[in-house]
């Protein structure tokens, strides 16, 4: 994709990005329908789901989280674009939504404090518009900010996730070559990960891939693993443990790079069953589960450095059969 395509794409959502940094309602409404294709696939995490269309978008998750924070503000830490191996075009933003957090929102109890909620949002472009939206909000992350979190503890470290170590996820170096090489890396590496079930770990061959001090940033729930072994040890063994028979890639999954960053989305991007001794302090049930995940990654000296990964985490419970934010509400209901 040449730069002054990944510029235009990246240009379609600026208005969206400008009046979400500094949210005004009447602009983030302008934006929305300058951005927005008006028959626009918009899909949220839990409990927001598929929305009825860009206004829905407004109405129903802007609106009631503007309230919430009455000084809301979106900042952004990765903004990259591509084109997929079908050659849709996307453009992937990573970041956070901060502010201070004066009223429940989804039954969180407010806690008078700044909050952040972790983003990843991928919207795919086509004649200049958004046509379609896949979006993960991290939820839990407010949940344990305001001391809410029901469920079981995150085995890897829970913290405010930074931006990239190279601080350039707003202005990547636009080169074809990198970014050619940056996808196969990490599509070789997704492809490896599925030798497991032919070999085990060591037919995964992470060393050949991961950069020794690479940081992979989980969802809240699951928190950061810090290296090879942070991330065996902090997800990777009791995912696998929990789900043996994940496969990936369910429907249509899309593969992008930008430089040395790369970008993936599916909806859903898995499937799996709980078994074993079962995920996340939740007992195996042999349920059959989807799950959404969008990820960033970026590329150093051709291994992976740094991982950030939002998964639905909310919607996975709520397929287990495990009402989150009910549970929530119930621990917390004596709380004002």
């Amino acid at each position: 994709m040449s730069q002054d395509l990944r510029n235009a794409s990246k240009s379609v959502i600026k208005p969206l990005s400008l009046a979400l940094y500094d949210y005004d309602e009447e602009a983030v409404k302008s934006a929305i329908k300058t951005v927005f294709s008006p028959k626009a696939k918009i899909q949220l995490c839990y409990p927001f789901e598929t929305l009825a269309g860009p206004n829905s978008l407004y109405e129903d998750a802007y609106k009631p989280l503007k309230h919430a924070i009455p000084d809301l503000e979106r900042r952004e830490t990765i903004v990259m674009a591509g084109s997929a191996e079908d050659g849709s075009t996307w453009v992937g933003c990573c970041g956070y939504y901060t502010g201070s957090f004066e009223k429940s929102w989804l039954d969180i109890p407010a806690t008078g404090h700044q909050v952040v909620m972790r983003f990843h949002e991928f919207y795919r472009i086509e004649n200049g518009v958004v046509i379609e939206m896949q979006a993960l909000w991290d939820i839990p992350e407010v949940m344990m900010q305001a001391k809410a979190w029901p469920m079981a503890p995150s085995l890897g470290r829970e913290w405010h996730v930074p931006a990239p170590a190279t601080q350039d996820g707003l202005k990547i170096e636009n080169d074809d070559l990198k970014a050619n090489l940056s996808c196969k890396l990490v599509g070789d590496m997704c492809n490896s990960l599925g030798n497991y079930a032919l070999g085990g770990v060591e037919a995964m061959q992470l060393e050949k891939y991961w950069h020794p001090r690479c940081s992979w940033y989980g969802p809240s729930g699951i928190g950061t693993g810090r290296g090879i072994k942070g991330f065996r040890n902090w997800h990777q063994i009791p995912f696998l443990n929990g789900m043996p028979n994940r496969v990936g890639d369910v429907g249509k999954g899309y593969l992008f790079a930008d430089g040395e960053y790369v970008g993936f989305t599916a909806w859903p991007g898995m499937q799996m069953k709980v078994s074993g001794d079962g995920w996340l302090g939740i007992a195996p049930s042999n349920q059959k589960i989807t799950m959404r995940s969008l990820d960033f990654w970026r590329c150093e000296k051709g291994l992976i450095r740094e991982n950030w990964v939002l998964v639905d985490l909310l919607h996975v419970y709520h397929q287990l059969g495990v009402d989150v934010l009910g549970r929530m509400k119930e621990f917390n209901k004596a709380r004002c």
